[in-house]
Order: C-alpha cells, then structure tokens, then sequence
C-alpha cells in the first residue's frame, strides 16, 4: 500500500498516511487518550474521532495535546460549525458522510485535509468538477463494495478512496489492493468488550495486526 515514513506537517493527504484508518467512538472521555496510544504504538497513526457523542469534541482536543503520536481527524461532520469546531479542538483531517456545496466550501476553507463522503458516480464526476480528488466511499459494502470501486477506476482513474462501512480484516485487503483505493476505515481493532474493559493492550494488538494488513504491499 503506502510506504510509512514520517508523518508529514504540515499534513497534505489523508490517503498517504497509513492502509488503515481506525474510526473511533469516544464515550467516555478518560479512554480517548489511552485509547489513541494503544492505536498509535499499534502502527496506526491516523485516528478517526467522530462526532457522535458529547464528548467527541474534547476527546479529539485530548489527544491532539497528550498523544504527539497521533494525526487525530473528526469524522461525521455534517455542518460548517462542527468543522470549526473540529479544526477549533485540534483536529488535523475532516471526513464527512456524505457533502453539499455549503459543507464542502467550509471543509476546504479549513486549511486541513478533508475527505468529503460518496457513494455514487455522479457525485464522484461532481467532486472532481469542484477540484476534490480525494473522498470517502461510504457505505462502502452496501454501496457496491470492491466491485463498484473497480468500475469506477476506469472512467474516473484521478479519483483516490477510504472505503468505510462494512469492512474488517477480512475483505480490507481486497480494498488496499485496488490502485484507487488509498486507506480503508474501520472499528474492528477496537471491540466494544475490549473497550469496556479497557483492554489497551489487546487493542494495540488488534491495531498492530490491521497495520500488517497493507506493509507488506508495493509502495506508490
């Protein structure tokens, strides 16, 4: 997949950081930072924060000021002000469900990298009108998976993707392995059992064996 090498600052793309993006609920906010480490010393730099729960915001502040590890993003933005807010608390990257001309215009007025979210053709070649080259395919499985991406590689071959939603260590490498799929995100390396119990350390081993997923892949 991607070659890792120093994270880059200031950040220019979502999709080079690493093969696997863990996409992080916070409930409690003393997790967030334990939480990042686990994920972090696991060899998966790039973490999702959404913003799901009330406390997603300053989780995403904790981390950002306690784990010098981590690129910590916010994840179902759906509003100008959560972009604000987001970038406000610390984050680095922007990742959004779907987009609208209003949300995508405050994304990229952000000055970070943001990955604006699809699920048809149309909105792909719409993206690629406004100069956005680099999106979430999501729902991905439900969307059409791994067949629809491969379709869409031929038409529309400067079009880069993070798969999100329905994936997990078994299909991530049939994603990681098309040439426009970037990164892929996901939850698997973070059981909810693992995560009530606070099990940072089989976490880091989850996190450890989904970074294995695409280091053994040719760089680009």
């Amino acid at each position: 997949m991607r070659c890792m090498s120093s994270l880059p600052a200031p950040l220019v793309s979502v999709l080079d950081l690493a093969g696997v993006v863990p996409v992080v609920v916070v409930e409690d906010l003393g997790d967030a930072v334990p939480l990042a480490r686990a994920l972090v010393a696991g060899g998966l730099p790039a973490i999702e924060v959404t913003l799901r729960t009330p406390v997603a915001l300053e989780a995403i502040r904790a981390v950002a000021d306690a784990v010098p590890g981590a690129v910590v993003g916010a994840g179902t933005l759906v509003s100008p002000a959560q972009v604000s807010d987001a970038v406000a608390a610390g984050a680095r990257f922007l990742v959004s469900p779907g987009w609208t001309d209003v949300l995508l215009e405050s994304m990229r007025a952000s000055g970070v990298p943001f990955l604006p979210g699809v699920s048809t053709a149309s909105e792909v070649v719409a993206l690629l009108e406004r100069g956005v080259s680099e999106m979430k395919f999501f729902p991905a499985e439900a969307a059409g998976g791994t067949a629809y991406l491969k379709s869409l590689a031929g038409p529309l071959p400067q079009a880069r993707f993070c798969p999100t939603g329905g994936i997990g260590p078994a299909n991530a490498p049939e994603y990681l392995a098309l040439p426009n799929v970037g990164c892929v995100g996901g939850s698997w390396m973070l059981p909810a059992d693992a995560i009530a119990a606070r099990d940072w350390e089989r976490v880091e081993t989850l996190a450890r064996q989904a970074a294995a997923l695409s280091a053994g892949a040719t760089c680009r």
